[in-house]
């Protein structure tokens, strides 16, 4: 019998496999599980001079860990500038624009939280006193908005409202003059064009600084939920290994034709060692704060009941096209109108349709949507952290613009497992951040409008990143068996039993994609 490449063994091993849920040891040969056991029996089997055994005693093994949904190609120049996740209120958000560093001129910020402006519009008079003049874009959390001041308008070229194909807004006051809020991609991306770039070097070294940091964590996989630059990820492996795993979903926006279609079908077919184009994003709304959330009925500012897609119908028969040619899609929908559509769409589809698509965020559902998910086959691609900017009395922008009762249904992630569904979880970074143990934390232990009665098991959290997110990718991954690829997570306790708490702060002591080591820490 061939000697195995790497053996770990004298550990606790979760294999997430129901023939075999626990073991003590396994061995790895040519990036693949080769064998799963009790110690003596592999270390009697496949030790052999060049293996590298490793004693995990104390530790647990898991299958390598999925963020089911994150934009980590993407996020490189939406998270670049200053850092305004920690800002609170309009004092500090205008203490830290008035110090925040020039780039080429620019002032561009990320991560601010609608909170942050205490119920008043998004308004660029808020803050141009302390730009000096200079063009600033600052994106909102959500990476649905932005605000941007005077002379980046100018710089764009932007001087009142205008049409677009999809459901986007340059806000304007009553005289037809820009407020400096923009509403959604399309109008965002008006501004962002003429925002300085990150040079092409930077972002290969960053993307793989980020990724670096992400296995740090635990992370062997993401799931790419936009249109991640191909060519970016192939010149980088010329050069290297990436340290994740990328399955990609270009997006798919309204107004695209039949040859549109055609060209994301034909995307499908671009691979590299470790990363894989593997579906289609679709956008069936923006978000509750923004306004854009496609709602059954208005929210308490009498918006939210347009859908991104201005014709849904458009929406449902570019889903069937892709289905015909057996593409899988993904679809972001966050308000009760546009979850019951995208599972209208799939079901629409008939019994092929089963197992091939997934909806994303999910922030607020009735509960005549919830058996929907395991009838039709849909997964549910969740983000725990996300319920972090909201507040348990209800006091924050999402919960006031939904009103209580809609409140009342946010992240329904207990409901959605008791209902069947297969339930992926993901960080959705840079809305939210990347570390995959505060992932399981947060699902364990949801915050603000969803609560505690949302937290799912340590056993159900871990599926959720594991053999669950596999499932939403269509990939026979996220289970510890024989013949599947050695991605693994060791952590220095067992994320399924220990308290929430602690698995946030978990050491990391060893990474594998493929068998290869991609971050090695110590106890």
């Amino acid at each position: 019998m061939p000697s195995a490449d790497l053996l770990l063994t004298d550990t606790h091993i979760r294999t997430m496999d129901p023939l075999t849920p626990e073991a003590t040891a396994l061995a790895v040969k040519d990036g693949r599980i080769a064998a799963v056991g009790d110690t003596d029996t592999l270390v009697r089997d496949w030790q052999g001079p060049a293996t590298e055994r490793l004693d995990l005693r104390g530790a647990t093994v898991t299958p390598g860990l999925t963020d089911a949904h994150s934009h980590p190609v993407w996020g490189l120049q939406m998270a670049s500038g200053a850092d305004l996740t920690g800002v609170q209120d309009l004092d500090a958000l205008r203490a830290a624009l008035r110090t925040a560093d020039r780039i080429d001129g620019w002032v561009v910020g990320w991560g601010l939280d609608h909170n942050a402006f205490g119920g008043r519009p998004v308004h660029r008079d808020l803050v141009e006193d302390v730009l000096d003049g200079a063009p600033a874009f600052l994106r909102l959390y959500d990476g649905h908005s932005a605000l941007v001041s005077g002379a980046a308008l100018t710089a764009a070229g932007i001087t009142g409202p205008r049409e677009f194909a999809q459901r986007s807004e340059i806000v304007c006051d009553a005289a037809g003059h820009p407020t400096g809020h923009l509403v959604e991609h399309a109008a965002m991306d008006l501004v962002d064009r003429v925002v300085p770039r990150l040079s092409c070097e930077a972002r290969r070294a960053g993307l793989v600084d980020l990724l670096g940091a992400m296995a740090a964590t635990g992370l062997t996989t993401a799931h790419v939920m936009d249109g991640a630059d191909l060519d970016l990820l192939a010149a980088v492996e010329e050069d290297t290994d990436l340290p994740l795993r990328l399955t990609i979903a270009p997006w798919c926006m309204p107004g695209v034709d039949r040859a549109g279609l055609d060209e994301l079908i034909a995307l499908q077919r671009r691979h590299g060692r470790a990363w894989r184009v593997g579906g289609v994003k679709f956008f069936m709304d923006g978000t509750v704060e923004g306004g854009t959330a496609w709602l059954e009925h208005a929210d308490c500012h009498g918006q939210g009941t347009d859908a991104f897609w201005p014709d849904p119908a458009a929406y449902s028969a570019a889903v069937r096209h892709l289905h015909a040619a057996g593409v899988r899609t993904a679809t972001h929908a966050i308000g009760d109108a546009a979850v019951r559509h995208a599972l209208d769409t799939v079901e629409a589809l008939g019994p092929t349709g089963r197992g091939a698509h997934r909806i994303e965020h999910i922030e607020t559902v009735p509960d005549d949507t919830l058996p929907r998910f395991a009838a039709l086959g849909v997964a549910a691609s969740m983000q725990p952290p996300h319920t972090a900017y909201t507040k348990g009395d209800r006091s924050d922008e999402w919960s006031r613009r939904l009103g209580d009762e809609r409140a009342a249904r946010a992240w329904r992630t207990r409901d959605l497992r008791d209902a069947g569904a297969v339930l992926a979880l993901g960080s959705d970074w840079p809305i939210a951040h990347y570390d995959v143990r505060r992932v399981l934390a947060t699902a364990r232990v949801p915050e603000g409008a969803a609560g505690p009665g949302q937290g799912l098991t340590g056993l159900e959290a871990l599926e959720g990143v594991a053999s669950h997110a596999a499932l939403a990718a269509g990939e026979r991954g996220g289970r510890i068996a024989t013949g599947l690829r050695a991605d693994l997570t060791v952590l220095g306790l067992d994320p399924v039993t220990a308290p929430a708490d602690e698995l946030a702060e978990a050491p990391v002591l060893l990474t594998t994609v493929d068998g290869r080591v991609t971050h090695r820490g110590g106890r």
